[in-house]
């Protein structure tokens, strides 16, 4: 999505005028999106009129088009500034310029990242080159159209602010990679800048790219499942964003120097749903595992080990080497000291107490992985704990880390926030928690948020209509709450699920533990248990009884769970009805994260499926 387009011509006259942030605000507002950000309106009338006058100055082509703060397709990241156009051989090129008011940093030693002062405080960012090449990047991954035409990418940034004695900083050796694949102009480079630019964009192109750029097919979603073979081989196609490059540098930095001491150290990495967590796990894993430590990637949920297992020994890993890099989390009940150098627990929010098939083993897990490894990481989203047994919470981890003589590590720098997945809306993991009840948020609909959400009145109308979907690359799938007894598991002439219209459905097969992907698996429905850490296209969530709407409230009933559900065992009882209502809203926002581009809704109670549909008036 482009907020501001136009040609290079309108766009000096409205930064003469002085109208251009006005002009952008508007535009924001036009498209839905509530932008009350003082500090970016600030950084358009300072950075968008000095990068026109540099332009005007140079003569650059007025004719060429050009688009600010274009929204990268299924993220929350914005690229400053393109300007588009072809060559003197008439190749399709597309400058990217990323801008900064910076006027000083300094170098750290983690890659890629620098030292400065943003955002209020003195942080540790992405350096802008690296930031730059990372959205090109992006976008190349994520528009189809844009591969087929060939268009090439040249990104760049521009720090006008930037003290010159801090050149050696901003341009030192270290970050000579990235330099070279994005390079950097200071105040005194107007004239490099401007040279860089004419030599991709020299005639216009009559708008053509922006609207391929703008509106080109959007490829199917890049999932971890689909990449984890490049990714142990250390090749795959994510470009860590932002904050997650900060994360992933600070722990590869922690790794590097000490994993060679008797020190021992817990990190603590919190991000909410589609934030990258898994991906970042994975990634680390790869990247530690190919430096020669030992290292090990565990979570309580099977389903995404057995996915990535499968499709690693599809693609000729030896099925024990897979088995010693992905493990569940009881596998460390009887590990010695320091057994492992690095233990990296995904979803630890679903860590246990005890291990085991009958819960009798051990005594803690996450003390269990502390104790086991030298360095511990655990990646958690405390709104994820969906049943009584769910242990992790921060801290809990603080708490064992401590008793472990385990230096802890937690922060902003370990902070994931961004989204990654439903579009990159931000926006709609708010109005999710606030349709839910989970919390207050300012997002009471879904205005401005470019994302498919869609109630229906028929589930066999939802089913077919994410049947369609499914069609395109097998990735997209139904889940359901816990509400409905698994008869099929022992008889499998029976279905599970069996609401009005006739719809009748099974849960997932019992026989394989990668639904998630099987080429047969669309017809069966998944729980919680079966989706957790995976991620598709569209999802299809079917709300049971165990959610309701009454008297302008969203209300759980614990009453209405399966009977053989074991995700509130021990809780179902008046004493523990804040807990099962946690774990029931949880749980719903948990399924109803799982789409990267849409959510389909069924709801049983059909006060709570009219409520659903009020809330998405402005749609209409």
């Amino acid at each position: 999505m482009i907020i501001y387009e136009g040609r290079l011509k309108e766009f000096h006259e409205q930064v003469f005028n002085g109208e251009i942030a006005n002009l952008i605000e508007e535009y924001f507002r036009l498209q839905g999106i509530n932008h009350n950000n003082p500090s970016e309106h600030r950084a358009f009338q300072s950075s968008l009129s000095r990068l026109s006058n540099v332009l005007a100055y140079s003569k650059v082509n007025e004719d060429l088009n050009i688009a600010i703060e274009y929204q990268i397709p299924l993220t929350s990241k914005r690229v400053d500034f393109i300007i588009t156009g072809k060559d003197q051989e008439d190749h399709n090129n597309v400058v990217i310029i990323e801008l900064k008011q910076w006027e000083k940093c300094d170098t750290t030693d983690k890659d890629d990242l620098v030292l400065t002062y943003t955002g209020g405080g003195l942080r540790e960012v992405p350096h802008p080159s690296y930031q730059a090449y990372s959205y090109a990047k992006t976008i190349e991954n994520f528009n189809e159209d844009v591969n087929r035409l060939d268009y090439r990418f040249y990104p760049c940034a521009y720090l006008h602010n930037f003290n010159e004695k801090f050149r050696d900083k901003i341009g030192n050796v270290k970050y000579k990679e990235a330099l070279a694949l994005a390079p950097i102009f200071l105040e005194k480079d107007v004239q490099k800048l401007t040279d860089f630019i004419k030599q991709y964009v020299s005639k216009s192109d009559d708008g053509l790219i922006l609207y391929t750029i703008d509106h080109g097919k959007i490829k199917p979603s890049i999932a971890l499942q689909d990449e984890i073979t490049k990714m142990i081989r250390g090749n795959d196609s994510f470009s860590l964003i932002d904050e997650q490059k900060v994360a992933y540098e600070n722990i590869l930095s922690l790794i590097r120097n000490d994993i060679d001491t008797n020190k021992k150290h817990t990190i603590i990495v919190k991000g909410g749903p589609g934030t990258g967590k898994s991906v970042i796990a994975v990634k680390l894993l790869a990247n530690i595992i190919g430096k020669g430590y030992s290292a090990m990637y565990t979570s309580k949920n099977s389903a995404p080990r057995d996915v990535y297992s499968k499709e690693l020994i599809a693609n000729k890993f030896k099925s024990g080497y897979v088995k010693n890099l992905f493990s569940g989390s009881g596998k460390f009940v009887n590990s010695k000291l320091n057994e492992l150098d690095v233990i990296i627990a995904d979803e630890a929010h679903r860590l246990n107490d005890k291990s085991g098939l009958y819960k009798n083993l051990g005594e803690n897990q996450i003390k269990e992985i502390i104790h086991a490894s030298k360095i511990s990481v655990f990646f958690i989203d405390e709104k994820q704990r969906v049943t009584s047994s769910d242990i992790g919470t921060i801290d809990e981890i603080k708490k064992r880390a401590s008793i472990e003589c385990s230096q802890i590590h937690e922060g902003e720098e370990l902070t994931l926030s961004s989204q990654f997945r439903c579009n990159g809306s931000d926006g709609y993991l708010a109005f999710l928690e606030n349709l839910l009840g989970i919390r207050e948020t300012a997002n009471f609909d879904l205005e401005g948020i470019d994302y498919d959400f869609e109630v229906f009145d028929d589930p066999n109308v939802m089913r077919e209509k994410l049947r369609e979907k499914n069609k395109v690359n097998n990735k997209s799938r139904m889940v359901a709450g816990y509400c409905y007894e698994w008869a099929s598991k022992k008889d499998h002439s029976k279905f599970d699920i069996v609401l009005k219209n006739n719809f009748i459905a099974q849960w997932n097969f019992s026989q394989t533990s990668t639904w998630a992907i099987d080429e047969n698996s669309f017809d069966q429905i998944g729980c919680i248990h079966t989706c957790q850490g995976l991620e598709f296209d569209y999802v299809g969530v079917i709300i049971g009884k165990d959610m309701i709407y009454r008297n302008g409230k969203v209300l759980t009933d614990y009453t209405k769970r399966a009977r053989s559900d074991m995700s509130l065992k021990g809780f179902k009882n008046k004493l523990h009805e804040k807990d099962c209502d946690e774990i029931i809203r949880n749980t719903y926002r948990t399924l109803m994260t799982r789409g990267q581009k849409g959510c389909y809704v069924y709801c049983e109670d059909e006060e709570l499926a009219e409520y659903f549909k009020k809330r998405l008036k402005s749609l209409k």
